[in-house]
Protein backbone atom coordinates (compact mmCIF):
# COMPACT_ATOMS: atom_id res chain seq x y z
CA UNK A 1 0.00 0.00 0.00
CA UNK A 2 1.30 3.43 -0.92
CA UNK A 3 1.36 6.37 1.45
CA UNK A 4 1.32 8.99 -1.30
CA UNK A 5 -0.22 12.36 -0.65
CA UNK A 6 -2.36 13.95 -3.35
CA UNK A 7 0.50 16.34 -4.20
CA UNK A 8 3.00 13.48 -4.52
CA UNK A 9 0.63 11.31 -6.59
CA UNK A 10 0.36 14.09 -9.19
CA UNK A 11 4.11 14.27 -9.75
CA UNK A 12 5.45 12.42 -12.79
CA UNK A 13 9.09 11.84 -13.64
CA UNK A 14 10.11 10.87 -17.19
CA UNK A 15 13.43 9.06 -16.96
CA UNK A 16 15.46 8.25 -20.04
CA UNK A 17 18.26 5.74 -19.78
CA UNK A 18 16.16 3.89 -17.20
CA UNK A 19 17.32 0.37 -18.01
CA UNK A 20 20.48 0.50 -15.90
CA UNK A 21 22.79 2.58 -13.74
CA UNK A 22 21.79 6.08 -12.67
CA UNK A 23 18.50 6.03 -14.60
CA UNK A 24 17.38 2.75 -13.02
CA UNK A 25 18.42 3.90 -9.54
CA UNK A 26 16.56 7.19 -9.98
CA UNK A 27 13.45 5.31 -11.12
CA UNK A 28 13.57 3.05 -8.04
CA UNK A 29 14.12 5.96 -5.63
CA UNK A 30 11.45 8.17 -7.24
CA UNK A 31 8.92 5.34 -7.20
CA UNK A 32 9.70 4.60 -3.54
CA UNK A 33 9.18 8.32 -2.79
CA UNK A 34 5.72 8.23 -4.37
CA UNK A 35 6.44 9.63 -7.82
CA UNK A 36 4.71 8.22 -10.86
CA UNK A 37 7.48 7.31 -13.29
CA UNK A 38 7.57 6.96 -17.07
CA UNK A 39 10.62 5.05 -18.22
CA UNK A 40 12.51 5.00 -21.49
CA UNK A 41 15.68 3.23 -22.46
CA UNK A 42 17.76 3.00 -25.56
CA UNK A 43 20.19 0.76 -27.29
CA UNK A 44 21.60 3.40 -29.76
CA UNK A 45 25.12 2.42 -30.97
CA UNK A 46 26.18 5.93 -31.70
CA UNK A 47 27.00 7.93 -28.58
CA UNK A 48 26.72 11.32 -30.27
CA UNK A 49 23.19 10.63 -31.48
CA UNK A 50 22.17 9.34 -28.09
CA UNK A 51 23.80 11.94 -25.86
CA UNK A 52 23.26 15.04 -27.99
CA UNK A 53 20.50 14.51 -30.53
CA UNK A 54 18.50 12.31 -28.15
CA UNK A 55 18.63 14.98 -25.44
CA UNK A 56 17.59 17.66 -27.94
CA UNK A 57 14.64 15.60 -29.20
CA UNK A 58 13.56 14.88 -25.63
CA UNK A 59 13.63 18.60 -24.85
CA UNK A 60 11.57 19.40 -27.92
CA UNK A 61 9.02 16.69 -27.12
CA UNK A 62 8.58 17.51 -23.44
CA UNK A 63 8.62 21.32 -23.31
CA UNK A 64 4.90 21.71 -24.18
CA UNK A 65 3.85 19.42 -21.31
CA UNK A 66 6.39 21.00 -18.97
CA UNK A 67 5.04 24.45 -19.83
CA UNK A 68 1.48 23.36 -19.14
CA UNK A 69 2.35 21.68 -15.84
CA UNK A 70 5.04 24.15 -14.73
CA UNK A 71 7.25 21.08 -14.57
CA UNK A 72 10.91 20.46 -13.90
CA UNK A 73 13.42 19.66 -16.63
CA UNK A 74 16.47 17.62 -15.62
CA UNK A 75 19.34 16.89 -17.95
CA UNK A 76 22.15 14.51 -17.11
CA UNK A 77 25.55 15.72 -18.16
CA UNK A 78 28.78 14.71 -16.44
CA UNK A 79 31.89 16.05 -14.79
CA UNK A 80 33.26 15.29 -18.26
CA UNK A 81 30.92 18.03 -19.51
CA UNK A 82 32.71 20.54 -17.27
CA UNK A 83 36.32 19.71 -18.02
CA UNK A 84 37.94 18.41 -21.14
CA UNK A 85 39.02 14.80 -21.21
CA UNK A 86 41.65 14.79 -23.98
CA UNK A 87 40.61 12.69 -26.94
CA UNK A 88 37.21 11.89 -25.43
CA UNK A 89 34.17 12.11 -27.70
CA UNK A 90 32.07 11.33 -24.59
CA UNK A 91 33.40 14.53 -23.01
CA UNK A 92 32.39 16.48 -26.12
CA UNK A 93 28.84 15.10 -26.00
CA UNK A 94 28.49 15.97 -22.33
CA UNK A 95 29.77 19.52 -22.97
CA UNK A 96 26.92 19.79 -25.47
CA UNK A 97 24.40 18.63 -22.86
CA UNK A 98 25.78 21.14 -20.35
CA UNK A 99 25.32 23.92 -22.91
CA UNK A 100 21.85 22.62 -23.74
CA UNK A 101 20.90 22.81 -20.07
CA UNK A 102 22.02 26.40 -19.72
CA UNK A 103 20.31 27.36 -22.99
CA UNK A 104 17.07 25.72 -21.83
CA UNK A 105 17.28 27.52 -18.47
CA UNK A 106 17.60 30.87 -20.24
CA UNK A 107 14.99 30.09 -22.92
CA UNK A 108 12.44 28.87 -20.37
CA UNK A 109 12.92 31.74 -17.91
CA UNK A 110 9.55 33.12 -16.89
CA UNK A 111 7.60 30.00 -17.89
CA UNK A 112 7.60 28.45 -14.42
CA UNK A 113 9.71 25.53 -15.64
CA UNK A 114 12.69 24.78 -13.46
CA UNK A 115 15.84 23.41 -15.10
CA UNK A 116 18.46 21.30 -13.35
CA UNK A 117 21.67 19.94 -14.81
CA UNK A 118 22.93 16.83 -12.99
CA UNK A 119 26.68 16.35 -13.49
CA UNK A 120 27.92 13.09 -11.95
CA UNK A 121 31.55 12.27 -11.54
CA UNK A 122 32.95 8.77 -11.67
CA UNK A 123 30.02 6.49 -10.92
CA UNK A 124 30.02 2.70 -10.66
CA UNK A 125 27.66 1.97 -13.56
CA UNK A 126 27.78 -0.40 -16.55
CA UNK A 127 29.44 2.47 -18.51
CA UNK A 128 32.84 1.20 -17.37
CA UNK A 129 34.42 -2.04 -18.60
CA UNK A 130 36.59 -2.13 -15.45
CA UNK A 131 34.36 -0.75 -12.74
CA UNK A 132 36.09 1.73 -10.43
CA UNK A 133 36.32 0.83 -6.76
CA UNK A 134 36.23 4.38 -5.29
CA UNK A 135 33.33 5.64 -7.37
CA UNK A 136 29.91 6.99 -6.54
CA UNK A 137 27.05 4.54 -6.59
CA UNK A 138 24.15 5.15 -8.95
CA UNK A 139 21.86 5.71 -5.95
CA UNK A 140 24.07 8.65 -4.86
CA UNK A 141 23.05 10.40 -8.07
CA UNK A 142 19.42 9.33 -7.69
CA UNK A 143 19.31 11.02 -4.26
CA UNK A 144 20.66 14.23 -5.82
CA UNK A 145 17.91 14.10 -8.48
CA UNK A 146 15.19 13.63 -5.88
CA UNK A 147 16.67 16.50 -3.85
CA UNK A 148 16.50 18.85 -6.85
CA UNK A 149 12.93 17.98 -7.83
CA UNK A 150 11.69 18.07 -4.23
CA UNK A 151 12.50 21.72 -3.62
CA UNK A 152 9.67 24.27 -3.23
CA UNK A 153 8.38 25.82 -6.45
CA UNK A 154 10.30 29.06 -5.81
CA UNK A 155 13.65 27.19 -5.63
CA UNK A 156 15.50 26.26 -8.82
CA UNK A 157 18.56 24.08 -8.28
CA UNK A 158 20.39 24.85 -11.54
CA UNK A 159 23.34 22.48 -11.29
CA UNK A 160 24.37 19.55 -9.14
CA UNK A 161 28.01 18.59 -9.67
CA UNK A 162 28.64 15.47 -7.63
CA UNK A 163 31.96 13.64 -7.38
CA UNK A 164 33.35 10.85 -5.25
CA UNK A 165 35.85 12.12 -2.69
CA UNK A 166 38.51 10.00 -4.42
CA UNK A 167 38.09 11.75 -7.81
CA UNK A 168 40.74 14.39 -8.51
CA UNK A 169 39.45 16.10 -11.64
Amino acid sequence: MSTQTAATADRVLLITGASSGIGAATARRASADGWRVALAARSWREMVLTNVYGAALTLRATIPALTESKGHLLLTSSVAGRRVLPGSMYSCTKHAVTAMGEAARQDLHGTGIRVTLIEPGMTDTPFFDNRPSDALEDDDIARAVIYAVSQPAHVDVNEVLIRPTAQQG
